[in-house]
């Protein structure tokens, strides 16, 4: 088997394990991921690869908004947010200003490290 086939047993194992928690953890990961991985195709005019990455953290955002619980406030105010970034991803499609892809990815990353910070504490129990 090669390595690329143990890494996607790998993550399917994972996800498959995971608690909701977890996966939106991995959501804002992979976010993060194709985020830069757009940008990096961005600086060596890869566009073809840059506007497959940028259609995946589309479709995480939108996998995010389709997980939020409408019955708390604040999914109403996430979706507003996720909105916005996928909108800013749009016009970052046609206009291919990397700051506005930079707003993107600092969303994603500040997400990841919060949503991660969030888990960690539940986890421990600290948060009761």
């Amino acid at each position: 088997m090669l390595a690329s086939n143990y890494q996607q047993q790998y993550l399917k194992t994972k996800v498959e394990t995971a608690s909701p928690g977890d996966l939106t953890l991995l959501l804002y990961e992979e976010l993060y991921r194709k985020l830069n991985m757009a940008k990096s195709h961005l600086e060596k005019d890869q566009d073809i690869e840059m506007f497959e990455r940028i259609d995946g953290a589309r479709a995480i955002m939108y996998e995010l908004m389709g997980t939020l619980n409408f019955e708390y406030a604040i999914a109403h105010e996430l979706r507003d947010l996720y909105q916005f970034y996928v909108t800013q991803l749009n016009v970052f499609a046609i206009k291919k200003q990397p700051e506005l892809l930079d707003a993107v990815i600092e969303f994603a990353k500040g997400f990841a490290e919060t949503w991660k910070q969030a888990l960690q504490i539940s986890k421990s129990g600290k948060g009761k």
